[in-house]
């Protein structure tokens, strides 16, 4: 239980180290609205995750993943 709770402080350190920084997982672009978009504009949105949320989620799954594959050896 303690190795968990290290774990995921160390997960929550990284995520916090990681900083405020985003990343832009997609760029859409579509007509823009109304009469702008008669006339051939477009408008473009960019969509972004902030860097701690992808290295905090990344971290939880590897440790997922690891707490299970322990869970399957042992049951052998």
């Amino acid at each position: 239980m303690l190795d968990d709770a290290k774990a995921l402080g160390t997960i929550a350190a990284t995520a916090g180290a990681a900083g405020t920084a985003s990343v832009t997982v997609a760029t859409i672009t579509s007509s823009a609205p109304g009469i702008l978009g008669v006339l051939g504009f477009t408008t473009t949105t960019a969509v972004t995750l902030p860097v701690a949320g992808v290295v905090a989620a990344a971290g939880l799954v590897a440790y997922g993943i690891h707490k299970g594959v322990q869970a399957a050896k042992s049951n052998k």
